[in-house]
């Protein structure tokens, strides 16, 4: 039986990237990116990408993979990931898959419903009635077909809109009856699902720096960037961060305390979302102090419920 694969979860600032890169290093493993910002090139502070130290620690896969333009969803995800998670173990190495979003992670370990392959005309109509009339239309149009499914997305991401809405156009029933069929309760293969687990104030603490340190970066910059390169309808500028510093910049008030304040009040609603998500999972929680470097390697795999052992 094939030794189960780590998948690192959590919530933003909560130190998925770090530990990632630790458990890499001391367990011979490769990290998959499972962040749908990530996966672009050029949205690079705000989406907090891992560091060079931590890309230098142990090899990092499906990172700056696609434009930010270019569309890419939970399923051409799920099966780039699954062929890179093979190629690592077929190398004897451990597959560690880290991100927060937790969409494309359950696709890789479940599979998703058996619901039509896109409609590139559709989509495109979504796109266009999206930007003649806003999200919020968009949005109130699924609504009004597949409630369970649009009270779960929000109405800027018109990626995800689109395609449940597309679902219900082309079949006439809802998205949300494709995942309540499918049941997302039979796992592909074994994994481990681990979480740090940090008090709440020291977490609130987290997301302060975190977003203190990205605007010292220079967010507001590569935001600039991104909107002259032509980047302002890129799914990712509707993402935490990216989304403030927009509409900022659009405003022509741009004001570092004012957006550290923003950033950090939509951090924490983005977190409350995350961590549902995770009360309905079989996730171990860690304790902060699971890389203690006195601990040895047995002890390691033990407080990672068997995760890293032997393959």
């Amino acid at each position: 039986m094939l030794a189960p694969i780590v998948v690192l979860v959590g919530p933003t600032a909560s130190g998925k990237s770090a530990l990632a890169a630790e458990l890499g290093r001391r367990l011979h493993g490769e990290v998959i990116n499972a962040d749908s910002v990530q996966v672009y090139r050029h949205f690079d502070i705000g989406s907090g990408k891992p560091s060079a130290a931590e890309r230098a620690a142990c090899p990092h896969h499906l990172l700056d993979i696609a434009d930010p333009l270019e569309p890419l969803d939970a399923a051409l995800w799920a099966e780039r990931a699954h062929a890179t998670m093979e190629d690592i173990r077929g190398r004897g190495r451990l597959p560690i898959v880290c991100g927060g979003t937790f969409l494309w992670i359950r696709a890789l370990l479940y599979g998703l419903a058996n619901a039509p392959k896109g409609d590139d005309e559709r989509r495109q109509e979504h796109r266009d009635f999206a930007r003649a009339h806003g999200p919020a239309a968009l949005h109130a149009r699924l609504a009004a077909v597949d409630a369970d499914t649009a009270a779960r997305l929000h109405e800027n991401d018109i990626l995800r809109v689109s395609r449940a809405l597309e679902v219900h156009e082309l079949t006439g029933r809802p998205l949300s009856a494709f995942h309540r069929e499918h049941g997302f309760r039979t796992p592909r293969f074994p994994a481990r699902l681990l979480a740090l687990d940090w008090p709440r104030t020291v977490y609130e603490g987290r997301v302060k720096t975190r977003v203190q340190g990205m605007l010292e970066q220079g967010l507001v910059a590569e935001v600039e960037g991104l909107v002259e390169a032509g980047y302002a309808s890129a799914r990712a500028m509707s993402t935490v961060g990216y989304k403030e510093v927009a509409a900022a910049l659009s405003l022509g008030r741009v004001e570092q305390q004012a957006l550290h304040e923003q950033i950090v009040r939509a951090t924490r609603v983005f977190a409350r979302r995350q961590r549902t998500w995770l009360r309905d999972q079989p996730v171990r929680l860690l304790d902060p102090a699971v890389l203690d470097p006195g601990r040895s390697q047995d002890e390691l795999v033990e407080e990672l419920g068997g995760a890293g052992q032997a393959r």
